[in-house]
């Protein structure tokens, strides 16, 4: 099964690479991972990816946060959540193609961010599927190159994450000397 991970971590250097590393370590293969600063600068959100069973699941959070830089870790797989992927789609497109490559586009919701002579470049922000919906219209007019940044993930509604009591702790630990969740 598929699960999305929300990890919130110090903004500091070499802490996506302790994450990634755990991953591989365990031999998991992520599947998605993307890293970017949050409304805090000091804190930086990922979301990540992996198919991994439940009992996986829990083994990978309680690893996740025994890293030093890992504030918080939510699972937000059956949580009510908004996921979104962002892709550009390079498709070979000559004069008399185009029209039918724009209304392609266009019932997906995407729009053409480049035209060049013979090729047009799409942009599309949505789930996975509809990307992949796309994706297999626009191969018969020749994909010559596609780009994908990975999943983005937040959870609907206004609960708030417990983030900020993740900080004091953190604090807290450090500056009785021990750093260790």
């Amino acid at each position: 099964m598929l699960n999305t991970f929300v990890v919130h971590v110090e903004n500091k250097p070499g802490v996506l690479t302790r994450v990634s590393s755990l991953f591989r370590r365990r031999a998991f293969n992520i599947d998605s991972l993307t890293v970017g600063r949050t409304e805090k600068p000091e804190v930086s959100r990922m979301t990540i990816t992996i198919d991994a069973s439940p009992d996986e699941v829990r083994r990978i959070e309680a690893s996740l946060y025994k890293l030093v830089n890992v504030l918080l870790v939510e699972n937000i797989t059956q949580e009510p959540a908004i996921t979104r992927d962002l892709a550009m789609i390079k498709v070979a497109a000559q004069h008399e193609e185009r029209s039918h490559v724009l209304q392609l586009a266009n019932v997906f919701g995407a729009r053409v961010v480049d035209v060049a002579p013979d090729s047009l470049i799409i942009e599309i922000t949505d789930t996975e599927d509809k990307i992949d919906g796309l994706l297999e219209v626009l191969r018969p007019f020749t994909v010559l190159e596609m780009v994908r940044t990975g999943i983005v993930a937040m959870r609907r509604g206004n609960k708030p994450t417990s983030l900020d009591n993740s900080l004091f702790l953190r604090h807290e630990r450090a500056s009785y000397g021990t750093n260790t969740l």
